[in-house]
């Protein structure tokens, strides 16, 4: 059975952690590349929350990802005064590789389609 309450505090946490992190943290870290928080797992009993995290550039994911892991008690302190929600979970930042991967299937699928469109254009002649 769905939990509507479960999904309702995800989609909430998701966009009161981007928030906080955008808004609250002044970590130079998180001001150099181009992040998004995409989803958030939150266990039944609110204990844990694992907040999937994708960063566009390569170079700075491993920074990103140190500076949520470090302030991740802020993050969840700010999370308690923001949410009302008897317990607040415990954050664990991951990182997440879909929009990346969306973006190398949409480089294939040029290529295949310039490909495509090369051999058309020379057995019409």
């Amino acid at each position: 059975m769905p939990s509507f309450r479960n999904d309702r505090i995800q989609e909430e946490m998701k966009r009161e952690v981007d928030r906080v992190i955008r808004d609250e943290l002044s970590d130079p870290r998180l001001k150099k590349g181009t992040y998004s928080i995409t989803h958030v797992d939150v266990t039944r009993d609110l204990s844990y929350a694992k907040i999937h995290v994708s960063v566009l550039e390569d170079e700075l994911k491993d920074d990103v990802l140190k500076a949520l892991k470090s302030a991740a008690g802020f993050i969840r302190r700010e999370l308690m005064r923001g949410m009302n929600l008897r317990y607040t979970p415990e954050l664990q930042f991951l990182e997440d590789n879909n929009i990346a991967y969306g973006i190398h299937i949409n480089e294939l699928l040029k290529q295949v389609g310039a490909g495509e469109g090369q051999e058309r254009g020379q057995g019409e002649e």
